[in-house]
């Protein structure tokens, strides 16, 4: 697996991205050839509202703990802070797995599949159009329409 480090910026939210005051501040070295959408959007393909969508979308999907298991799970996923304060861990697990219900129903239902090939099962492109059946190189361009849906629903301005 290719490795391209790059250096972020650490907040309550996650990583932020560009520059902030110059005092000492946490940060992680991230593989952003780790997901698709990272890597796109990390060569121009995608912009930051489009990214955050994604990364929102794949936030709400691992929060609701719908990926397959491999192995029992023994302790529930513990989130801090953000929009679901103050709930319980499974209120928390269900709240995520409406946003990400509605996520995906506000792209549609011809949109929702690209989405969650590439967002959640972090599939490349390339792999996705080849299941979907879709012509090469048509992915990108259906996976930024899904995406501004998507951030029009999180309201990512």
């Amino acid at each position: 697996m290719k490795r391209d480090l790059v250096e972020k910026e650490l907040t309550e939210e996650g990583p932020r991205r560009g520059s902030g005051a110059q005092r000492k501040r946490r940060s992680v070295t991230v593989n952003i050839a780790e997901s698709p959408i990272s890597w796109l959007h990390a060569r121009g393909h995608l912009d930051d509202r489009l990214f955050d969508a994604g990364e929102r979308l794949r936030s709400d999907y691992e929060r609701a703990q719908l990926s397959p298991s491999v192995t029992m799970r023994w302790d529930p996923v513990r989130v801090k802070g953000g929009p679901d304060a103050g709930l319980s861990p499974t209120e928390r697990q269900l709240a995520a797995k409406a946003r990400f219900d509605g996520a995906l129903g506000h792209a549609g239902s011809g949109l929702s599949d690209v989405l969650w090939r590439v967002v959640c099962a972090c599939e490349s492109l390339p792999a996705a159009e080849k299941a979907l059946q879709w012509p090469a190189r048509s992915g990108k361009l259906v996976l930024k329409l899904a995406l501004d849906r998507v951030a029009d629903f999180y309201r990512i301005g």
